[in-house]
């Protein structure tokens, strides 16, 4: 693993007259802030000097002010560089002969002025999906166009497209990108299948989620002479289709990222690109970008060629089919799934031998009716089947790292897109590590490695006990969040000294680039991208905007589901806990809510314990801990807060406690 620690880079001051690069964030005051990395103090900006900046927006801000005292600041914006949201659910304000649009936001921003003759079929008062298309600095109002319409009885529609229009990403393609989409041919190249290495006559298939549609990932397997196995992991080849600077590629490039959120996929590429040209669907040929390795059956890889392919999948898997074949012994090519599976658990084992932290992954998933309303919630762990296709999918990441961090060009690292993931921050793992030892868990911190396998023993002792929950939650938030970046530090929770994503160029920015300069180191013309920092930089924060919207989709799923079980009462688990409550998640469903400390107050005087994420009652000493399981009654469900509110239910102990009104032993 490499040891080596990103450095904090220190906050700079900044002088007036002075004009930088930073974020807008505006306060439901109207008041704006712009925010420069690694520049101490933010910037405040009048409403009046946003020059057609919004919300979110980066932008260029000149200094104008600076109190020398305090270091307030105060500036101008003088340009947009890149808009954060371009689409917005509102309502339109229509007359004989002009039109607004005016959205629904707590974020002030002007109406937009929309001509007579991009009103898509709204009437007055329709709530509406607007795309702002002109703003100069000379207008008073931008100009709109009506994308979509609204229909008040598809409210489920309506929530999902306010989240990712919030988030900054795009709800439709524009003309020009799908225009470009719809010009690629559907049939190979006959040419360009003669330049790749063939291997439609390997076995392969895929193993997705049963409704995926974007297959962007295949495995292959034969016997080779000396007895061991050629296991190829062939992804779909985006770079092909999807070319630097065309229109396809700066929109991919805009969103960054697919979000996945309950009822449907918000992609970053055209469905023609995603869900048929690139997608590996089976009994079609399709070209791929390759890791083919050489491997014994006890998973070393004896050696790997990288490269451009050509396939034909065979089968296509759901995980559940897979799952039941190593389950059974039975089944399609139950041969090669059982002898892979067999490889993937073995690589698993090395890798948390070598210092890969082991936390269990549960996935929520929803079942929806025709207008996408939960009638039922699922929870899915991760079985043997997802480790099969996750296992080979980091053994190529990792290959594909390991292979371009080997080139230098004038002595200086090639740009590249690492997956970064670094150390656990000591102030977040002190409280943690003290916390354990309440639970009999100790940690030695004397190295890096030593805490990944504290975690690993922690994880593996505590499963299957109450406090398995909580101590996984707990050691999650003492993580740092993976990110991309030129940087190499490497990968502290897979124990990978390099790593990158190549496996998802349909729904992930970064593969694409990773694609690109691997293919021209193979071609021998390296590409030194000055750029990509800036590119790493804008895919994380894309990803962080998909993940905050994807938790937000599901939570209201959630309130969604719970609003039809209100009165109910629920086994839960306390999930958190602060000074005016605690967070309970059903154990059923996994959905959240708080218990108010002012719905307690009947039963005792609590107080928060924060060492040791308790509550404790003065009287009674009930403690209200994470990990605990409760009872609860749903009390309320709002879907436009997305919150839900719980009552804790006494149970007969409680009841007689609370009845003596004594201390409880």
């Amino acid at each position: 693993m490499n040891k080596k620690k990103s450095k904090q880079k220190s906050k700079s001051k900044i002088t007036a007259q002075l004009t930088l690069k930073g974020k807008l964030e505006v306060t439901r005051s109207g008041m704006g802030y712009v925010i420069i990395e690694n520049v101490e103090g933010d910037v405040l900006v009048r409403p009046g000097d946003f020059n057609t900046a919004l919300n979110g927006d980066t932008v260029r801000v000149k200094v104008i002010k600076e109190n020398m005292r305090t270091g307030k600041k105060e500036g101008k914006i003088t340009e947009v560089v890149v808009r954060k949201q371009t689409e917005f659910i509102g309502h339109l304000q229509l007359s004989t002969n002009y039109a607004f649009f005016i959205p629904d936001t707590d974020k002030p921003m002007p109406d937009l002025f929309i001509p007579l003759s991009e009103l898509n079929g709204a009437k007055n008062k329709d709530r509406v999906l607007a795309r702002l298309v002109k703003w100069d600095n000379g207008d008073k109002k931008p100009v709109g166009t009506i994308v979509s319409i609204m229909q008040p009885e598809d409210e489920n529609d309506a929530a999902m497209k306010e989240l990712l229009a919030q988030a900054g990403f795009p709800l439709s393609f524009p003309e020009d990108v799908m225009e470009e989409a719809e010009r690629l041919p559907e049939a190979l190249d006959s040419e360009e299948i003669k330049k790749r290495r063939d291997c439609r006559d390997l076995l392969t298939f895929t193993i997705d989620p049963v409704d995926a549609k974007d297959f962007d990932d295949a495995i292959s397997i034969r016997k080779i002479s000396n007895g061991n196995y050629e296991i190829g992991v062939h992804i779909a080849d985006v770079s092909y289709y999807v070319h630097p600077e065309t229109e396809l590629d700066l929109e991919a490039y805009k969103r960054a990222t697919s979000v996945y959120l309950p009822d449907r996929v918000n992609p970053m590429l055209p469905e023609k690109i995603s869900n048929e040209l690139c997608s590996l669907r089976p009994h079609e040929d399709k070209f791929t970008f390759s890791a083919i390795f050489q491997m014994t059956t006890k998973g070393e890889v004896k050696q790997y060629w990288l490269g451009k392919t050509v396939i034909h999948s065979d089968h296509r898997y759901a995980y559940e089919d897979v799952q039941e074949i190593i389950e059974t012994k039975k089944g399609v090519h139950q041969d090669e799934i059982l002898l892979l599976n067999d490889i993937a658990q073995l690589l698993r084992k090395k890798r948390f031998s070598k210092g890969a932290i082991n936390f269990s992954s549960q996935e929520v998933r929803f079942k929806l009716d025709e207008k996408g309303k939960p009638i039922g919630v699922m929870v899915k762990e991760s079985k043997e089947s997802h480790q099969l296709i996750e296992e080979f999918m980091l053994l190529a990441n990792r290959t594909v790292a390991e292979n371009v961090a080997k080139l230098k060009i004038n002595k200086k690292p090639l740009p590249f897109p690492y997956r970064v993931h670094d150390q656990p921050d000591p102030a977040k793992l002190a409280p943690f590590i003290v916390f354990a030892k309440k639970h009999g868990h100790t940690f030695d911190t004397s190295t890096p490695e030593a805490i990944a396998h504290s975690f690993n023993s922690m994880l593996l002792e505590a499963r299957g006990n109450p406090e398995q929950h909580v101590l996984e939650q707990l050691g999650i938030r003492t993580m740092a969040k993976a990110i991309y970046t030129t940087e190499n530090i490497g990968h502290y929770g897979l124990a990978f000294e390099y790593y990158c994503h190549f496996t998802s160029p349909i729904r992930r920015y970064p593969d694409v680039l990773v694609h690109r300069v691997l293919q021209s180191i193979l071609e021998d013309k390296p590409i030194n991208d000055k750029k990509m920092e800036e590119k790493c930089k804008h895919s994380s924060e894309r990803e962080r905007a998909a993940m905050e919207c994807e938790r937000a989709g599901n939570k209201y799923k959630q309130v969604e589901y719970l609003k039809d079980h209100l009165g109910e009462v629920f086994e839960g688990v306390v999930s958190g806990v602060s000074s005016f409550g605690f967070w309970v998640e059903t154990v059923a469903h996994k959905c959240e809510g708080l218990v108010n400390i002012v719905g307690l107050s009947d039963y005792d005087d609590f107080r928060h314990v924060e060492s040791d994420y308790s509550l404790v009652g003065r009287r009674s000493g009930r403690t209200f801990r994470m990990g605990d399981k409760v009872m609860i009654r749903v009390v309320a469900a709002n879907l436009e807060k997305r919150q839900l509110d719980y009552e804790w239910v006494l149970g007969e102990e409680d009841k007689s406690e609370k009845a003596k009104g004594k201390k409880k032993k």
